[in-house]
Parts: structure tokens; sequence; C-alpha cells
């Protein structure tokens, strides 16, 4: 009886490591599956594409992944200014049609010497004279067209440019979802994602969960303000690197030093030293303080 006891004990022990072993492997597999490239880090690479191929020829293009489709008339065209419209990178080109280009999950974009070896999962290569541009995609989500308008989501704001927040008001207050899942929806605003969702929403001491319709004018403006300040010192740090982002020359993004909320689920909040939590919300981890971001 007493042998029966131990090995029902043994076995549950055993189970319960297993599953806390688990546990903590999935939160770190998750946090890392869940960072995708946001408003920042694409700005950063446009500004970078700006510097390296705005002006350029293009002399090839090569597709090495058959769900991008086609994409014609490329060749001998020439590149006049490259520009973001909320995740979305913007090559113009010189017969007024636009490559749009959209990373989605894990896409990224590399530069590259035509002597270099071609790296595992890469999509496309655009090559110029003075070398190629290849997009790297593990999970094949990333986007690529040609358009004659350059602009999807017209009616959405991008928060560095074009956040008019009286506007933002007056759309927030017919909606019933909450405030963070408004900050990171493509349609109202173009460009934040999880990350800085979190991140601005603890600056300003709001709860995610904060139904966004009771969001008063007045703490959407610090609401922008935080924002464009966030946004801005990410792009200054070339992003926010958790996983595997990298900038058009392979380097690592520095903002993650920076971070106040993100990805510090169980560790003091750094402005009331309550501790950070880390909940789900609209099927995304959602880092907050609940001392100093009450419901």
């Amino acid at each position: 009886m007493l042998v029966n006891i131990f090995f029902i004990f043994l076995k549950f022990f055993l189970f319960f490591l297993k599953e806390k072993k688990s546990n903590r492997k999935m939160q770190v597999e998750f946090l890392v599956s869940e960072h995708m490239p946001e408003l920042p880090e694409v700005e950063t690479l446009c500004r970078q594409l700006r510097r390296t191929i705005a002006g350029r020829e293009i002399i090839r293009v090569e597709i090495l992944d058959h769900r991008l489709g086609t994409v014609d008339g490329l060749v001998g065209r020439r590149i006049t200014a490259v520009t973001r419209y909320g995740k979305a990178v913007v090559m113009e080109l010189d017969n007024d049609s636009r490559l749009l280009l959209h990373l989605r999950m894990t896409g990224k974009m590399q530069w590259q010497s035509p002597s270099r070896e071609i790296p595992p999962h890469t999509r496309f290569i655009i090559s110029f004279s003075h070398g190629r541009l290849l997009c790297i995609d593990t999970r094949r989500f990333a986007t690529l067209a040609i358009t004659s308008d350059g602009s999807a989501q017209a009616f959405a704001k991008d928060p560095l440019h074009d956040f008019r927040i009286e506007e933002v008001h007056k759309i927030a207050r017919m909606k019933k979802l909450p405030v963070k899942s408004f900050l990171m929806d493509q349609r109202w605003i173009a460009g934040i994602g999880n990350i800085y969702a979190c991140e601005i929403l603890h600056e300003v001491s709001v709860s995610p969960w904060r139904p966004v319709s009771g969001v008063s004018l007045r703490e959407w403006r610090k609401i922008e303000g935080a924002t464009k300040e966030i946004l801005e010192r990410a792009i200054a740090c070339r992003g926010t690197t958790v996983s595997d982002w990298r900038d058009l020359f392979g380097r690592k993004g520095e903002y993650q030093h920076e971070l106040k909320v993100y990805g510090r689920e169980g560790l003091p909040c750094l402005r009331c030293n309550g501790v950070i939590q880390r909940l789900r919300l609209s099927g995304r981890g959602t880092y907050f303080c609940p001392t100093c971001q009450r419901r």
C-alpha cells in the first residue's frame, strides 16, 4: 500500500515538473513568436533603404517563393523615393507606380554584396549595380505588390505624421473594444503593434482593458504625446530586438534595453514598484502594472 502511494506521488511530482518546464518554454516561445516588425522597425528600414537605393536603377528581380506571385516591370525602373505607410515599406518608382512590401510577422530585409551566399528562407532578391536587397521570411507571410496609388487604409492615422487626436477620439467614442486593441487596430491607427501599445499605455497609466469609449480627450492627448516620444526614441535605437529583428545591415535594435513593461513579467514596475503582470488580451500577451494601470 505504501509503495503504491509512493509511486502515485512520484508520478504526480514528475508530471508537475514536466508541466512547469513546458509552461516556461511556451512563455519564451510565445514572447518570441508574437513579436513582429512594428512602426519603429519599418521606419528604420525605410531610412536605411533611402540612403542605400534611392536614385538607383533595378537591374534584376528574382522571385524565389511562388506564394509572392509575379512582379513584372521592375527591371530598368529607378527607385525615386522610399517611404513608409504604417508597417508597409513603399518604394516609389520613376513610372509613378509603387512597390509595396509588408513584412508581416517574421519578414526582414537584408542588404548584401552579390558575392555573399544567399541565406535560407530568402523569398525575393532585387539587384542593383552596387549590391542587392533580400527579403528573408521563415514563415512566408510577407507580401510584395505593385500598385499605382501606393496607399491602402487611407483613412488610418499615422502616429508620427497624421495623428489628429480629435479625429481619433471621435472614432474611439463609438467603439466598445479595449483601448489597447484600438491602438493596435490598423484600420484606425497605422503602425502600432503589441510591444509599443504596452509601452504607451504604461507610460500614461491607462489600463489596456479600459474601454476605449471611456478614454477622454485629455487622456488621448497624453497618449498622443507618449506615442510620439516612445516611437521616435525606438527609431533612434533602430527598433526593438526581442527575437530575430535585424536592421538592413544585420544589426540588432537597442530599444529592448529601454522597455519599461513589455517582457518584464514578475519584475518591479519602474514607476511604482508594483509587480508587472502578463495576461492575454485579444489573443496577445499584454504586459502591464496592475498598481499604476488600474482597470
